[in-house]
């Protein structure tokens, strides 16, 4: 790091020269290598700095700052990526997150349209329950008249068994074609089941 005394600076124009005693010629200064001080300099500033050849072949001086002036910020470094390339890459990301938020949107909205559909149809269903009155219960037994089993049937249960040399006897038969789905035990349909089985 080298130190110098700022010779001569044109506010206008953003420049200035430094002169040090440790180099051999006068160095360059631009505004940009002090833009993070908090105020701008003065002819007859102390500047800490070090030197970067230009294409050119000549001096400028880069990181730099002035002494006993507050730095606002870390000094400029110039970045690798293009602007551009910056832009298109924000563009990307920003397309992508605005085409996730609205999938997110619209999977929403299904959810909730399918719900409300599902308790609109379990309302209609509600509303086409039948209620049973005290009147109703008054002529029930009439329409519906209790069906008693034998005592002897009730140790039957429906199987899957569907034909008379499945049964064991004839109250079994009897019980399977009354409660039993499937049954072909009774051909002619009169009610009496394995009628030319001859074990019963």
């Amino acid at each position: 790091m080298n130190k110098g005394l700022l010779k001569s600076w044109k506010t206008d124009k953003g420049f200035g020269f430094i002169k040090s005693d440790t180099l051999e010629h006068d160095t360059f200064i631009h505004i940009s290598a002090l833009k993070h001080m908090s105020r701008k300099p003065k002819v007859g500033d102390t500047i800490y700095f070090e030197v970067a050849k230009q294409p050119d072949g000549k001096t400028k001086a880069i990181n730099c700052r002035i002494e006993g002036v507050a730095e606002l910020k870390a000094p400029y470094q110039k970045h690798n990526q293009q602007p551009h390339r910056m832009a298109k890459s924000n563009f990307a990301s920003s397309f992508l997150g605005k085409v996730a938020s609205i999938s997110i949107i619209a999977v929403l909205g299904f959810v909730a349209v399918n719900k409300y559909n599902h308790y609109q149809s379990n309302e209609q269903f509600n509303s086409q329950t039948p209620v049973i009155t005290n009147a109703d219960l008054a002529t029930f037994d009439e329409q519906y008249p209790k069906t008693v089993i034998p005592k002897n049937t009730q140790n039957f249960t429906c199987d899957g068994r569907q034909y008379c040399n499945e049964m064991r006897s004839r109250e079994e038969a009897v019980f399977f074609i009354n409660n039993c789905p499937n049954t072909k035990m009774d051909g002619d349909g009169d009610g009496d089941p394995c009628e030319r089985d001859s074990r019963f």
